[in-house]
């Protein structure tokens, strides 16, 4: 046995609120320079589905907040731990634009989303430290690898690590890119212990682009040029972030397995972040070509994005969730798979890391 960092719990908060694409059919969609585009919104939203298999989306209540979804999912894992809130040394929050209220733009960043979450969750020691990890959707991978820093380096022996967003309260009504996006929070605790050899996170890798990439994901104004000026609203260049997903993600998810010193062969499962349907799949294929293997992604790689939209840093603790407590789609992990996690996202981030249950 040898101390190891190890997945004791987890926990989600998918939101009950359900937006079906034909939500959007009288929309007002406009392009980047304002103007209407030609095609009616049918048109848009088939190809939109054809895309991403985006069907529907879940989006908090209007009493809601990031915090809220966030507690919800953090109490879950740790009822699932079987841990004291109390006996936590590190609480992790991976997010990207704060608490939104309901029918409001303002994004709350102070105190923060952790501080939020501790509260809500009735934590009331302060040795539980708290804070936030701001690296767009690989925030909750990001948070695992700075808790695991923390473990390893004995500042810590039991962590939560959250992912929570609300994006519906921040994207542009006349963006298509809005129909992408939607709200959730998922939640795992890691625990330093005597373990097998081998298992609990064995490998990681982490890279930032941002030379040329740092601004594919950013906040502008509305398409709608009538609109405040001043508002900050969440806007992508889906064109070059899939160009530069498919290039470089596989070669962060090889690092990773390379750094735990397992082939591709032994994978069970790739839980990768629910960006959109087609960029996923692209980025598996390339991925299995990197080892000159055939992929068959539908045995490996478990999908949420049809029914749950784009979640942003909820979207991969929200799938380990579902896989090991509900025997999602089919998926399920044992004792002894080697499973690799992976996201990409705002920054230019990608991130990944190789677990062994």
């Amino acid at each position: 046995m040898k101390p190891a960092i190890v997945i004791t719990g987890t926990g989600s908060c998918v939101p009950e609120v359900n937006v079906p694409n034909s939500a959007f059919l009288d929309r007002h969609f406009l392009d980047e320079d304002g103007t209407p585009f030609a095609q009616p919104n049918e048109v848009i939203i088939e190809k939109f589905q054809n895309i991403t298999e985006i069907a529907e989306r879940r989006y908090a209540r209007p009493d809601q907040t990031s915090k809220d979804l966030g507690a919800i999912a953090g109490q879950k894992a740790l009822e699932d731990a079987g841990w004291d809130a109390e006996d936590l040394d590190l609480l992790i929050v991976g997010q990207n634009f704060g608490d939104i209220e309901h029918g409001s733009r303002v994004m709350e960043q102070m105190p923060s989303i952790a501080s939020r979450v501790k509260h809500e969750m009735g934590i009331e020691n302060p040795n539980v430290v708290a804070f936030d990890v701001l690296a767009g959707c690989p925030g909750w991978i990001q948070g695992v690898l700075v808790a695991e820093a923390y473990l390893r380096g004995g500042m810590a022996k039991k962590a939560l690590v959250i992912g929570c967003e609300t994006l519906s309260r921040i994207v542009d009504p006349h963006d298509r890119d809005s129909m992408i996006f939607s709200d959730g929070a998922g939640a795992a605790c890691f625990e330093l212990k005597d373990a097998e050899e081998g298992t609990g996170i064995i490998g990681r890798s982490a890279v930032s682009y941002t030379k040329n990439e740092a601004y594919f994901l950013k906040s502008n104004p509305s398409n709608n040029p009538e609109l405040d000026r001043t508002d900050r609203l969440i806007k992508m260049k889906g064109r070059k972030i899939y160009e530069f997903a498919i290039r470089n993600v596989p070669d962060a998810m090889k690092a990773a397995l390379d750094n735990a010193g397992v082939d591709l062969s032994e994978v069970k499962k790739i839980f990768m972040h629910q960006a959109n349907a087609k960029l996923d799949h692209a980025v598996g294929e390339r991925l299995y070509k990197l080892y000159g293997m055939k992929a068959d992604l539908d045995a490996v790689m478990p999908m949420s994005i049809q029914w749950m939209g784009n979640s942003s840093v909820a979207t991969v603790p929200t799938l380990l969730d579902m896989v090991r407590h509900e025997n999602y789609q089919g998926h399920s992990v044992a004792k002894g798979d080697v499973v690799l996690f992976a996201s990409v996202g705002a920054g230019m981030n990608i991130n990944a890391f190789v677990y062994r249950f």
